[in-house]
């Protein structure tokens, strides 16, 4: 080899690093965008396997940045394997140190691959809080109250709490309304009144389901009332409130109409004369 092969060797070297370097950050760069644009592109599609989240996609992305730095550290001449053996002769204290922190996500983790509770399902907790999933992220979940206040859930307290959702394993829901009668009514009349009533406010009330068929179910003798319970059916929980709503109104406006007393309360005193 000639000096000058020797002197070109040692210049472009240095030059080769850095432009391959360079290179590998705009290729990662360019894979963060892409993969950003695919997974919210088919976010419908992966949703069956897993849910488009602040989480999935953090996960993703940090993926992506730790492939092109151990590409970049390869590219360098810096060996991967002594790193790889410090960070997991360090793996220990990092994990005590940040016992909460991984917590959290790998509960987060476990509720995003488990699919008990979705982005978009209404779930009630068993300490009260309720709402829509908003977003599930790698240390707490948000949920959207009917109210629209925003409720912050951590992730390791969700994992652990007894959680109702309500839109698993179908987003339908029954609509139970309480009705009181006159313990003189007529209960076949009543019954036929009830459920005419109801198919009507299930083709009507947006959030109704047209093809179910509600019924009435008698249960108690009550003090001055015999009480039943009304079932309808809405397509999502917020939808209950509506169709209770003009339920009751109708119901009330067809009893007037057809002599059927919804009784008060009443109680019948006896007084001796002394």
């Amino acid at each position: 080899m000639s000096l000058l092969d020797l002197i070109r060797g040692v210049v472009a070297s240095p030059w080769t690093k850095v432009l391959t370097v360079l290179g590998v950050i705009f290729l990662t760069s360019v894979a963060l965008r892409l993969a950003d644009r695919l997974i919210r592109r088919y976010a419908d599609k992966l949703s069956t396997t897993l849910p488009l989240t602040s989480l999935t996609q953090n996960l993703a992305k940090g993926s992506i940045l730790a492939i092109g730095g151990l590409i970049v550290l390869n590219s360098l001449g810096i060996s991967v394997t002594p790193i790889l053996t410090a960070l997991g002769l360090g793996g220990l204290a990092v994990a005590l140190g940040l016992q909460e922190t991984l917590s959290s996500l790998f509960a987060g983790i476990h509720i995003v691959t488990a699919r008990q509770i979705r982005i978009g399902d209404y779930v009630r907790l068993d300490t009260g809080q309720e709402g829509y999933v908003v977003d599930i992220a790698w240390r707490t979940t948000r949920l959207r109250t009917l109210s629209n206040s925003l409720v912050v859930v951590p992730n390791t307290k969700l994992s652990q709490a007894i959680v109702t959702n309500y839109d698993l394993p179908s987003q339908e829901i029954a609509v139970l309304v309480e009705v009181g009668v006159d313990c003189g009514s007529d209960l076949e009349k009543v019954e036929r009144v009830t459920v005419e009533v109801a198919r009507e406010v299930m083709k009507e009330v947006p959030g109704g389901v047209p093809d179910f068929e509600p019924m009435v179910r008698y249960h108690t003798f009550a003090e001055s009332s015999i009480n039943f319970t009304a079932v309808l059916r809405g397509r999502s929980f917020a939808d209950q409130y509506l169709i209770k709503h003009e339920f009751i109104k109708r119901l009330h406006r067809r009893y007037a109409r057809e002599g059927i007393v919804i009784p008060f309360p009443t109680r019948t005193i006896l007084q001796e004369k002394s």
